[in-house]
């Protein structure tokens, strides 16, 4: 317990450090905090086997899953905050729209050109393995996109657009994903399974927005009982907390998988409280604060996790390389299209594929069921890690320049650099005295 505790301390400790070392090249703290996780994982600070001075495997990293599933449950939460009426009746439409044709864009793009190495390679790649990994390739990483807004303070047209589409691309992506891993399946075994393929994939979407949406209307009626805002907080992450666990409930009715995807789950739940609270924006701003050092040791310890191994296998790093492109793509080109068609500004239209490239954990979670495909889901497991690793080192990096560039990160003015240079100078002759 005090190694695992020491451990968590340092991946702390090294992520914010990292920040200040990469600070005078600008990169996003995202990046950051992955690569402080990679330099403390087992390829790196882990191999020398020191306790509490990086992990030595993945093991001891699965001892830290509840912080990442709970760190995913309040940036769910968060995102879920997106989603007020009042904003919607601007950006709703287009952000379905958008959603939607992006996430199918990316799963044509990477099906045709992974089909087409399959054609080349099929002792390779497979077609359940085609099938799966264009399903993933719906899948953008709500995380690092939340991050980069917070950290700059992202805000315009595009930032208004863009946490909803995140927010749909992951429903989206879960009923995507089912229905081909179904199909892939049916592949593997000769016999196709209506149930896996239909009924599966929508009563785990239908189950989570229930789940959600009582537990939102649950919190509001709660906070009612408070006058102060400290206990009013107290009860909203406690309730965040109680969901998340809820989300992790997995039983069979007869043939039918009942499950949840605490992403959806939580989302709602945001959704719901920030529509029916009226104090939901100040506690949301409260709670904002309350989690920023639990979301840098989610990413610490997502860049732990990254798997360099793969880049052993040339044939992991070129199908690798092809999902990649294909599937940035389909982001940018579904995008594209889907803005300009429902009539959204040109710097939307141009920046907005780019945003939606990083890729982490829903896509991880999916590999992780395809690996019930047995040889083939491990091929498919190493292709998304590969993947994984790529983006989230450059994706947060790239969101970054294309919300500058469209004009939603402002440039520091130069009142604000002199009011923090006469800030610093009064620290500076406090501490001399």
């Amino acid at each position: 317990m005090s190694s695992t505790l020491l451990s968590v301390s340092i991946a702390l400790l090294v992520g914010l450090l990292m920040t200040r070392i990469f600070k005078p090249l600008k990169l996003p703290s995202v990046t950051a905090y992955l690569i402080a996780g990679v330099l403390i994982g087992p390829y790196c600070l882990g191999r020398g086997h020191i306790p509490g001075l990086g992990f030595e495997s993945h093991e001891a990293l699965e001892a830290l899953k509840l912080i990442s599933d709970v760190a995913l449950g309040f940036i769910a939460f968060s995102i879920g905050n997106e989603f007020r009426v009042e904003d919607l009746k601007k950006t709703g439409k287009q952000a379905t729209i958008i959603g939607i044709v992006q996430a199918l864009a990316a799963t044509l793009f990477v099906d045709l050109a992974l089909y087409g190495v399959h054609l080349l390679m099929p002792d390779k790649l497979t077609m359940p393995q085609v099938i799966t990994l264009g399903a993933i390739a719906t899948a953008t990483a709500p995380a690092a996109t939340l991050m980069v807004v917070r950290q700059y303070k992202a805000k315009g047209p595009l930032t208004s657009l863009l946490l909803p589409i995140v927010a749909l691309d992951d429903a989206v992506g879960l009923i995507v994903f089912a229905v081909s891993f179904g199909i892939a399946k049916s592949l593997i075994v000769g016999a196709v399974d209506v149930v896996s393929i239909v009924v599966n994939p929508l009563v785990e979407i239908v189950c989570s927005l229930g789940l959600g949406a009582i537990m939102g209307i649950i919190l509001t009626q709660l906070e009612k009982l408070f006058n102060s805002n400290t206990n009013r907080l107290n009860m909203t992450i406690a309730f965040v907390f109680l969901t998340v666990s809820l989300s992790m409930l997995d039983y069979h009715v007869g043939g039918v998988h009942i499950s949840f995807s605490p992403l959806l789950v939580c989302m709602m739940l945001g959704t719901v409280f920030c529509n029916t609270c009226p104090l939901s924006h100040d506690l949301m701003g409260m709670a904002d604060k309350w989690t920023s050092p639990l979301f840098a040791l989610f990413f610490v310890i997502s860049g732990a996790e990254l798997e360099l191994s793969v880049f052993g296998d040339w044939a992991i790093v070129v199908i690798g390389i092809v999902y990649i492109i294909f599937r940035s793509l389909g982001k940018y080109f579904g995008s594209f299209i889907s803005a300009k068609a429902t009539k959204c500004e040109p710097s939307i239209c141009k920046y907005l594929g780019i945003t939606l490239l990083p890729q982490a954990g829903v896509a991880l979670g999916m590999c992780a069921t395809a690996m019930q495909l047995g040889a083939d889901g491990a091929l498919i497991r190493n292709i998304t890690l590969f993947a994984v690793l790529i983006y989230e080192l450059f994706g947060p990096l790239f969101t970054r320049m294309a919300l500058t560039a469209a004009g939603d990160i402002k440039p520091m003015s130069d009142e604000v650099k002199m009011r923090r240079h006469h800030k610093l100078n009064a620290a500076k002759q406090n501490a001399e005295k």
